[in-house]
């Protein structure tokens, strides 16, 4: 089947026109009713592009999502988030035969409404918007609670008459919104420990593995990229998940294993420093003597002569 290019929905009030809806009461920022927004008949046929920010909270949806590279279904009856930054690209198939009610807001920003505001750098630092293959956010009950709050506090603030305090207090809110999803992400790395840990468990076989291979000299060490790659997972969300689960970033794992690998060799061959740093994937043994030092207090040859 051909491919087609992605639709791109450039302003708000073209989404909201596009949606069934009417017209939003700012240009740039609008809280949208998910149940109240009707779906185009091409949804599942096509690609989006949208020149704004979403955050949404949906419940009662069947159907799958792809965002990025990575798809995944999603049945839910719980609370569950997306974040969809601009220039993104993102599909939705959608279970026609699904009866279930759907409910949840949808938040859209224009950046422009960030103009001259905190949020205007800052709001790329929440790296839930940058993962190029992320995953959901599921709230529970008293989480869901919290957020909505806060989306009813926007809605209030740009619909009651605007004053020159309104874009700081409407700003302030969606920090607050952002700051807590950042939170419950959080959480979700510890609570969901069974697909957390099949990560873990998928990095330190691909570590071993590569770190065994004999190939090394011309592949090099691995990257951050290349391991993200692999795992399926973007390198900020591989990351994020690796410090609440064990501390440490992917380059500190990938450190670990190769320190790990280094005193093997030390220790049980009688190959030369220089030729276990080549083996290893180093071009300069000086770079390899460092970080070992860096990581175990000893030199190479300190650490080799420890066991003599």
């Amino acid at each position: 089947m051909e491919q087609r290019q992605p639709v791109r929905i450039r302003t708000i009030s073209e989404f909201h026109r596009l949606r069934g809806l009417p017209k939003p009461e700012h240009p740039l920022i609008s809280v949208i009713d998910y149940a109240s927004v009707n779906r185009p008949a091409n949804i599942d046929e096509v690609s989006w592009i949208f020149d704004f920010y979403q955050v949404s909270l949906k419940r009662g949806i069947d159907g799958k999502f792809k965002y990025g590279q990575q798809e995944y279904d999603f049945d839910f009856d719980e609370g569950v988030m997306f974040f969809i930054a601009p220039n993104q690209v993102f599909s939705i198939t959608i279970d026609s035969h699904s009866a279930t009610k759907r409910s949840g807001w949808m938040l859209l920003i224009h950046p422009d409404f960030f103009w001259n505001t905190s949020l205007a750098k800052n709001i790329r630092q929440y790296e839930f918007f940058d993962y190029s293959v992320n995953e959901a956010l599921f709230l529970s009950n008293k989480e869901e609670k919290t957020l909505n709050g806060i989306i009813e506090n926007i809605r209030q603030e740009y619909h009651s008459n605007i004053d020159k305090f309104s874009k700081q207090i409407i700003i302030s809110h969606i920090e607050a919104l952002l700051n807590y999803s950042e939170r419950f992400y959080n959480r979700q790395f510890i609570t969901r420990e069974k697909a957390s840990h099949q990560i873990l468990e998928r990095l330190e076989n691909l570590l071993t593995d590569y770190f065994n291979n004999d190939d090394l000299t011309s592949k090099g060490l691995p990257t951050v990229q290349y391991i993200a790659d692999t795992l399926n997972v973007s390198p900020k969300y591989l990351s994020s998940l690796l410090k609440v689960l064990t501390g440490q970033s992917t380059q500190q794992h990938i450190h670990e294993k190769l320190i790990e690998k280094a005193k093997e060799k030390l220790s049980t061959t009688n190959l030369s420093v220089s030729e276990i740093a080549y083996a290893l994937g180093f071009e300069h043994s000086q770079s390899f003597s460092k970080l070992f030092k860096t990581k175990t207090s000893l030199s190479p040859l300190e650490f080799r002569q420890s066991f003599n």
